[in-house]
């Protein structure tokens, strides 16, 4: 019996703390969503890549970078080329490498525990904590999903020469989603190839943009290779902040961890989990160095044609080309300030109707696409930190609904021609979120108890905790200046009042986080395990 103890102890202190431990014993075993996994071949021979291998776990990656290419990050895209012109291009390659390695460690999470990530947090995380942290991820997925319904209604108006309004294209945005949601009962492979489909438009729209607008070679690669911001303001810093915080999005942790279930690995085996992180890395790299691409075309069109431009000058361009909305730009010398909705029509203006109209479609492309992969996030969030097994329907109806009706408030009482603004306010809301998914998944994959031999190094360790505080402090420097530019006194209190217990259950997570890092000082349980070893000891030498 002592030697139970000190056994218990001794895992309880070293690998697993006793501020992790929770009792789920009665819980049936994690499941994927997805009806069907993917075979995955065996070869004879030992070959250090295969491409056979590669293509079976190629899905889930081009799955997750839709969230690099969803309207929030065009937006975010186009503002920069607007205002900055090509001197951000470095922080938009330095955020999607970020952004991988993150998504490296949500896959390997996925992989060696058979568990995504808010099914650990379950598992993991007491009641109360839990609660919160599922709370804050779905305002994270509706803030998201509220852009990405909101951009497929923009692209229908463009698209339809405002003869479809807002909330109709909201309506729209919601039927198909549900229609294409359903694809993967009848083959994950087919859906997941309607999603490269939706990706190649995109690759397509926005490089015949690319092309038609014929950007600076010399600069851009000077932007994306040198890092500095000559002459930049603070409008230029909120903005790269801004990039940061549109690229690297909280739910899309969850949901990467959650993808890679959908592959035939052999967890018992270390030669097949290995394989299957080698693998996954290697497809998430392609997939986000794809949606690199596809954002810097957008960069750099906007870039090119319309950085320091007036709105005057804008205004006189569309009333000589007798575009249908010239009203949308005032008469005045300020610098031109976009979104995607004015984005569309001042392309059009300047480079033809075609150019509008297939920059709705890329637009159509990015927010459909981003829609669904949002509603899986929702579903694999719920379905993880609830515990829930419900049916299809009834996950994807009610996961739907959380975003439907304020997006739909917005679709009815905001014009299409002012959703900047909101969109501001969403961008913050996310940056808000995001230390609930960045510290949740460096606190799992450090947990020797957890992952076994693929926890992460002291390298891995370091580096991780360093990226993710940068990431966080950029974020919350986001969120300071926008609150800052409210201008009321009673914002200022209601947002010192949030502050405080936003920063509290931070700090909280934060404290468990360095407990699983090793930093065993700060666990509870070892000062009482120590007691308890003493007291053991001293019984073994008053029997001897």
């Amino acid at each position: 019996e002592k030697a139970v103890i000190q056994t218990t102890h001794t895992h309880r202190g070293l690998y697993a703390p006793s501020v992790f431990l929770q009792n789920h014993s009665n819980e049936p075993p994690p499941s994927t969503y997805f009806e069907q996994r993917v075979p995955v071949p065996e070869e004879d021979n030992e070959r250090l890549f295969s491409l056979r291998k590669l293509w079976a776990f190629t899905g889930p990656g081009f799955l997750m970078s839709i969230a690099y290419l969803d309207p929030g990050n065009i937006e975010s895209d186009l503002q920069s080329g607007a205002k900055a012109g090509f001197k951000l291009l470095w922080v938009l390659l330095l955020a999607t490498i970020i952004g991988l390695l993150l998504q490296r460690l949500a896959a390997r999470l996925g992989v060696v525990t058979g568990m995504h990530l808010a099914e650990v947090c379950h598992r993991q995380y007491p009641t109360v904590p839990r609660i919160i942290l599922w709370l804050m991820v779905e305002l994270a997925i509706i803030g998201s999903d509220m852009q990405e319904v909101i951009g497929c209604a923009i692209a229908f108006s463009l698209l339809s020469s405002n003869r479809i309004p807002l909330w109709a294209g909201v309506l729209i945005t919601i039927v198909d989603t549900f229609v294409f949601l359903f694809l993967d009962k009848y083959s994950l492979r087919r859906l997941e190839a309607f999603f490269g489909f939706l990706i190649t438009i995109m690759a397509i729209t926005f490089g015949y943009e690319y092309v038609t607008v014929a950007p600076d070679q010399g600069q851009l690669l000077k932007g994306m290779f040198v890092p500095y911001c000559e002459g930049c303001g603070p409008v230029q810093l909120t903005q790269a902040v801004g990039i940061v915080g549109a690229v690297i999005m909280p739910h899309n942790i969850y949901l990467h961890s959650a993808l890679v279930k959908s592959r035939e690995v052999d967890r018992s085996k270390k030669k097949e989990v290995k394989e299957a992180n080698k693998y996954f890395f290697i497809e998430s790299a392609i997939a986000l160095f794809v949606s690199f691409l596809i954002n810097v075309f957008v960069v750099a069109v906007f870039a090119e044609a319309f950085y320091q431009r007036s709105n005057i000058e804008v205004f006189n361009t569309c009333n000589q080309s007798g575009s249908y909305q010239p009203d949308l730009f005032p008469l005045n010398n300020e610098t031109l300030e976009v979104d995607i909705y004015k984005g569309g029509v001042i392309l059009g203006c300047f480079f033809g109707p075609a150019a509008l109209y297939i920059w709705a479609i890329g637009i159509l492309a990015a927010g459909q696409s981003s829609t669904m992969t949002g509603t899986y996030s929702g579903q694999f969030v719920m379905e993880g930190f609830l515990n829930l097994r419900w049916s299809r329907f009834a996950r994807v109806l009610l996961t739907r609904s959380l975003a439907i009706i304020p997006t739909l408030l917005v679709a009815i009482f905001q014009d299409v021609r002012h959703l900047t603004g909101m969109n501001d306010f969403l961008n913050v809301l996310q940056s808000m979120q995001l230390p609930f998914a960045l510290i949740p998944i460096l606190t799992f994959t450090s947990l020797p108890s957890l992952m076994n031999d693929f926890a992460n190094g002291l390298t891995y360790k370091i580096g991780g905790g360093l990226v993710i505080l940068c990431v966080c402090a950029i974020n919350l420097y986001f969120v300071v200046v926008y609150v800052t530019a409210l201008n009321s006194v009673w914002l200022y209190v209601l947002a010192s009042f949030l502050s405080i217990a936003y920063l509290t259950f931070v700090g909280y997570l934060v404290w468990l986080c360095l407990i699983a890092l090793g930093v065993s000082c700060l666990d509870p349980s070892t000062r009482r395990g120590n007691d308890t070893t003493i007291l053991i000891d001293q019984q073994s030498e008053f029997d001897t």
